[in-house]
């Protein structure tokens, strides 16, 4: 009972207090680790043509129901998805790195310990819908 208060507790806070939405890359580049395995997901994939892959990902992303665009340049994109009832933010970030044809993808909540596999599901639809693409 106690802990169940105490997480409604740090929900609220958190709702009401607010989180950064500016995201960061590490010291290597790359998109930062999940700090909290049970709410992120990250991921890299390889492509020969990974610019191309890397636009369609950012169009697939885009068109995500309840998605607010926060940057996107041509390296980066980086966008807030809600959850459908109560509209808890989601961080998804896509990172092209050029010189690696490589493609990182991270999804966090931003609120909670846990997120039901909400960021791994997401993840693994933008990968089918790229591969459908390619």
């Amino acid at each position: 009972m106690q802990r169940a208060i105490i997480y409604i507790l740090c929900l609220l806070i958190s709702v009401f207090i607010g989180v950064d939405s500016s995201m960061s890359l590490n010291e290597a580049g790359n998109l930062n680790d999940c700090i909290i395995s049970t709410n992120c997901a990250r991921v890299e994939w390889s492509y020969k043509k990974s610019k191309d892959a890397f636009k369609k990902l950012v169009d697939i992303a885009s068109s995500l129901p309840r998605v607010n665009v926060v940057e996107s340049n041509n390296n980066y994109w980086h966008g807030i998805v809600r959850s459908l009832i109560f509209r808890f933010p989601d961080d998804l970030e896509i990172l092209h790195i050029p010189g690696k044809n490589m493609i990182q993808v991270r999804s966090a909540s931003r609120i909670g310990l846990g997120d039901l596999g909400v960021n791994q599901k997401r993840i693994n639809k933008l990968h089918s819908a790229l591969q459908e693409l390619l």
